[in-house]
């Protein structure tokens, strides 16, 4: 079956089922791989992308079709990776070294080791995850920015739409958030060590 997104649009809008499951499979990949960016933890990013899900199979009916529907579900998602992230902040934070209190004594957290394989891959999941931190430690707006454009690859014009605001912003706010992202990356000094090393 070819995807014509108008057409499941007005079906998913009309209450079918079907039709939102097609647009669920052609979004997920998308919509997680865009949380993940956002909260730097697969967990957080699979429960954020099932609200956004959510939160899509519920307002449907309101899109109007003004803008097109790949600008009004990352609009959703960013909006809801915000409040998450807000929601975070007063959280408190576990670490993964500390033993755990049980009602027998102390025990230690086993955690998998999945980093084994080939060489090449598992040093490009390290500069993988060392420029997820970094994004992860970009102001919010910088952070969003960077991840539609560079890691998205949206338009500057999409981009406007999605953040509702200025073109000019949105180029002040990605140079911004790039100069950032360079600074943190440069000052970590690990990944360039794993680039010249190589």
């Amino acid at each position: 079956m070819s995807y014509n997104e108008r057409e499941i649009i007005e079906k998913c809008r009309s209450g079918d089922k079907n039709a939102f499951e097609i647009l669920v499979k052609h979004y997920e990949k998308k919509v997680y791989n865009m949380t993940y960016r956002m909260l730097g933890n697969k967990e957080d990013a699979l429960d954020v992308s099932q609200e956004v899900f959510i939160k899509i199979y519920k307002s449907i009916r309101s899109f109007k079709g003004e803008s097109s529907f790949s600008t009004w579900l990352y609009r959703l998602v960013t909006n809801t990776c915000l409040d998450e992230i807000r929601k975070r902040k007063g959280k408190k934070l576990y670490s993964i070294d500390k033993p755990v209190e049980t009602e027998f004594g102390e025990v230690n957290r086993d955690l998998i080791d999945d980093s084994n394989g080939p060489e090449e891959q598992a040093c490009k999941m390290e500069i993988q995850e060392i420029v997820q931190k970094a994004i992860c430690q970009l102001p919010e707006e910088q952070r969003i920015i960077i991840i539609l454009r560079d890691i998205q690859g949206f338009s500057y014009k999409e981009m406007a739409e999605i953040l509702q605001c200025s073109m000019g912003t949105v180029k002040s706010r990605l140079n911004r958030g790039r100069l950032a992202l360079k600074g943190i990356l440069e000052s970590s000094g690990n990944l360039l060590q794993m680039l010249t090393s190589k």
